[in-house]
């Protein structure tokens, strides 16, 4: 289930791809630590939670969370992604059709369940073009705003970002 955002699919794929390009996750208070990790509670085993809370200032603090079963799950999922060659434009394709939203207050929540994700990864989904060339449209249009006209030229889509510890978490 997923809640209307009120955004077009090209303005919800490139918000997913800011979010995960970013790597947004400066230094958080340890209140909403212990906020997503209450939030973890309240969810079934073997999913994993993007957890955006929004600051005062614009930007955003970004927390990960997995329920019993998840970590593990995840980091799985990622080893077959990886070893199949998915990206970047896999990754958001393949966890938005497994996507629910929720919002509370100022936090967004991604709400991932991890075997719809692994069936899909065993099973060879790869997303559609028009997602790819999304996806390579907006770091284009990232690169070229940061003055990297290099990679602006010829955007390559990242390697798959992950849905585990081991991808997410690693500096």
């Amino acid at each position: 289930m997923t809640i209307d955002l009120g955004l077009t699919p090209d303005q919800e794929l490139a918000y997913r791809a800011t979010m995960l390009l970013s790597g947004l996750n400066p230094d958080p208070h340890p209140a909403e630590e212990t906020f997503a990790d209450g939030l973890a509670d309240m969810f079934k085993p073997e999913t994993f939670l993007w957890i955006s809370v929004r600051q005062p200032d614009g930007g955003a603090h970004v927390h990960y969370r997995w329920t019993e079963g998840g970590r593990e799950l995840g980091d799985r999922i990622d080893n077959q992604a990886l070893a199949a060659g998915l990206d970047a434009a896999d990754n958001c394709y393949i966890t938005g059709l497994h996507l629910e939203d929720r919002q509370m207050g100022n936090t967004h929540i991604q709400v991932h369940s991890l075997r719809p994700i692994l069936a899909d990864v065993e099973a060879g989904v790869r997303a559609p073009e028009d997602v790819q060339a999304s996806l390579r449209r907006v770091i284009q249009l990232a690169a070229e705003e940061t003055g990297q006209y290099v990679i602006a030229a010829n955007p390559v889509v990242p390697r798959w970002l992950g849905v585990g510890p081991r991808l997410l978490t690693r500096s």
